[in-house]
């Protein structure tokens, strides 16, 4: 039941991070007159369905974008999102596809919260920890929020002003 808990109020506040920093559901300016241009189309349009909370649609669009250019690290970390959030059984492919955002842009720090959630969501605190730390050189707010998720699930208990920001 205390698994289920800590699942519960990190997967609440991984979806309302999204809401509140929209960083990671962002759209990407369209380039001219290059093959990314399809590609960064439909992760947009993954975008706009991620951010209507249509995770399975846009997992197809993330996946789309993917198939032409495999190195768009956005559009990694929002298929992992959005894995995610459509269950424990995603969650494999989920931190494949966060590893993959990493290996491509060390420095995307969405990536690195949102993995910690996931460690969080496994019962994996030493590298949801790992991320933390990582995380708070690259964006001091969102470390915050992670500290506050992995802080939160070694007693079990929501704290006050967490509980649904983040899923």
């Amino acid at each position: 039941m205390k698994g289920l808990r800590v699942w519960w109020i990190a997967s609440l506040l991984a979806l309302a991070g999204a809401a509140a920093h929209g960083v990671e559901s962002d759209p990407l300016p369209v380039p001219e007159n290059s093959e990314r241009a399809s590609a960064v189309r439909l992760y947009n349009d993954g975008v706009a369905l991620l951010v209507a909370r249509n995770f399975k649609e846009a997992q197809q669009k993330f996946e789309a974008a993917l198939a032409i250019d495999d190195k768009l690290a956005e559009a990694h970390n929002n298929l992992a999102f959005s894995l995610r959030m459509q269950g424990r059984h995603n969650f494999e492919a989920s931190l494949a596809h966060y590893d993959r955002a990493i290996a491509l842009k060390p420095g995307l720090a969405q990536a690195y919260m949102y993995r910690g959630v996931l460690f969080v969501q496994q019962g994996n605190l030493p590298r949801a920890r790992e991320d933390l730390d990582r995380l708070r050189k690259l964006d001091q707010k969102l470390a915050a929020e992670l500290e506050r998720v992995v802080d939160g699930s070694g007693s079990g208990s929501e704290r006050s002003g967490v509980a649904g920001q983040y899923e």
